[in-house]
């Protein structure tokens, strides 16, 4: 998990970096949002059981 949020920073910050691929970023950053709730919400239903 730790792994797929950095993979999705990193591609980010190159998309806004790299002008030409500024959807790139848009799409790094959608999924990085989307890994860390999934992640928290795993973490969260791991604590009740």
């Amino acid at each position: 998990m730790i792994f797929l949020l950095i993979l999705w920073a990193a591609l980010s910050i190159f998309g806004f970096v790299v002008e030409g691929l500024f959807w790139l970023a848009i799409v790094g950053l959608v999924l990085f949002v989307i890994t860390g709730i999934f992640g928290w919400l795993r973490r969260g239903a791991s604590t009740r059981t």
